[in-house]
């Protein structure tokens, strides 16, 4: 275990997060890593508990906590404790296809089931995954890993996000022919276009490619499956067929129509095109940004944003590097408590109000925290060429299980632009029909029970295509599974 008094001797310490006014200036990462002495002395904390509840992926009061992955966790802080970093990214590496993205992203399911978040403060383990990962890149721990042997068998992923590429990792190394059919231009899917450089720069993502791309998997970009390229095709030329397209049609607001309004968007088509135009600047400064255009710009704009997790988030902390003018953020739920309530004990969940970094970048800039709870929009107004002009919000509350308006309560915000951020409610509808795919309610496909197999078929679906709207983590986890149970198909046993 670390160290054997590490928890008593040292305190939680996270990198440090350069300040609000000097981030917002640019879309760089600004999570600065502690030195190497600091970081052993995190990994020290580390109790190595005789049932270390990090790892577990325990469901408790309808939440997960505990990582999905099952992350050896007190056995490579041990090692990085100890000085031994190779042996550290191995233990982390067995488990985790791509802790680069987690390491950034992920909301650290592990860390809230600490035995040390009980009485104190959790173990730094998202940074201490972060630290493994960047260090085996620095040092060379990293090196394509080419099968020596090939099976013969193709497999075709649809979707290279989390899910898709985990899928094609695996059962490349196991020794499979894999090509990945994306439909934009780069890899990725949300970690490229859903997520903001500032959160992840894409030369991280571009960095997995290169590997990936040595290593055999074969990436076809610009390849939209029912569009221009066919069903039929992917079916004759491969033994199996891996759909990973995720979750991606939005949560409409029945008021609020972006074919029918300007200035209303989706905020995932908002973070692209931002993405994109960054993308192609020398630099990431937020005024290179503004020079080169060609996106959705919040600069000078009065800002409204639907929804509270971490993609409305992503969109506070963008408009505020475009020079929005305000913004506020409209969440349905009511304000979680700033500590835990009695009802909600350690290792659940914390259900505690989470000040994430748009949040502070909001509070910076325009003095206040832009979040108004039990709000959402009633109408909006336009002007005579259809621009939306203002918005009417009105409070509502949970009565009978039903969302209710409270009388009385209406307010009418300035808004230039409004931006959905309301989570997603399923699979796109052109990539289940290209394959006649069935979709459940919860608009994910139709499977075996307790399976990635689509019956009948050389089809198979993974990730929020296949579990609905989730975490970066569990998509990771599912294109793991998945590929177990592809390998198994093709071989009639596996060794993942």
């Amino acid at each position: 275990m670390g160290k054997e008094t590490g928890f008593l001797e040292y305190t939680r310490t996270n990198n440090k997060d350069i300040l609000p006014e000097d981030r917002i200036l640019n879309f760089e990462e600004f999570h600065a890593p502690l030195d190497v002495k600091e970081r052993r002395e995190q990994a020290a904390r580390c109790m190595n508990c005789g049932v270390p509840f990090c790892q577990s992926a325990m469901n408790l009061g309808g939440m997960v906590t505990g990582c999905p992955l099952h992350n050896l966790i007190p056995e490579w802080n041990d090692e990085i404790y100890k000085g031994h970093d190779g042996h550290a990214f191995a233990r982390l590496h067995k488990t985790s296809n791509f802790p680069e993205f987690t390491g950034r992203v992920c909301p650290a399911l592990c860390e809230k089931a600490c035995m040390c978040g009980q009485n104190g403060e959790a173990v730094t383990v998202h940074d201490n995954e972060l630290y493994l990962i960047e260090t085996a890149f620095e040092k060379g721990y990293i090196k394509p890993v080419v099968p020596e042997i090939r099976s013969g068998k193709k497999v075709a992923v649809i979707g290279s996000g989390p899910s898709g590429l985990a899928v094609a990792d695996e059962l490349n190394h196991r020794g499979h022919n894999v090509e990945v059919f994306e439909r934009e231009d780069e890899i990725g899917g949300l970690l490229m276009y859903g997520i903001p450089n500032m959160k992840l720069d894409k030369s991280v993502i571009k960095r997995r490619r290169k590997l990936m791309e040595e290593e055999g998997v074969v990436f076809h970009t610009n390849s939209d499956i029912g569009k221009n390229v066919s069903a039929a095709s992917l079916n004759e030329k491969f033994d199996a067929v891996v759909m990973c397209c995720g979750s991606k049609k939005p949560r409409p607001l029945n008021v609020a129509d972006p074919e029918k309004i300007k200035g209303v968007y989706n905020a995932v088509d908002f973070l692209t095109q931002t993405t994109k135009a960054l993308m192609q600047c020398q630099d990431k400064s937020a005024q290179t940004l503004s020079k080169h255009g060609g996106f959705i710009d919040a600069k000078g704009k009065n800002v409204v944003i639907v929804g509270g997790g971490d993609t409305g988030n992503d969109c506070i902390g963008t408009v505020i590097r475009h020079g929005a003018k305000s913004v506020t953020a409209l969440e349905m739920m009511p304000k979680p408590p700033v500590t835990r309530a009695a009802s909600n004990p350690w290792p659940e969940w914390p259900k505690v109000l989470k000040t994430d970094y748009g949040h502070e970048e909001a509070i910076h800039v325009f003095g206040e925290d832009p979040r108004v709870y039990e709000t959402t929009v009633k109408s909006v107004t336009t002007d005579n060429k259809g621009n939306i002009k203002k918005i009417e919000t009105v409070k509502v509350t949970f009565k009978d299980g039903k969302l209710t308006e409270v009388p009385g309560s209406e307010q009418v915000l300035k808004c230039d632009i409004l931006l959905i951020a309301a989570g997603f409610i399923g699979c796109e509808d052109y990539s289940a029909d290209a394959f006649g795919l069935k979709k459940s309610q919860r608009g994910t496909i139709v499977t075996e029970a307790d399976s990635y197999h689509v019956p009948n078929t050389k089809l198979f679906c993974a990730g929020d295509m296949h579990r609905g709207q989730s975490l970066v983590v569990w998509a990771v986890y599912e294109g793991r599974s998945c590929a177990k149970e592809v390998d198994s198909y093709l071989m009639g046993y596996t060794n993942l």
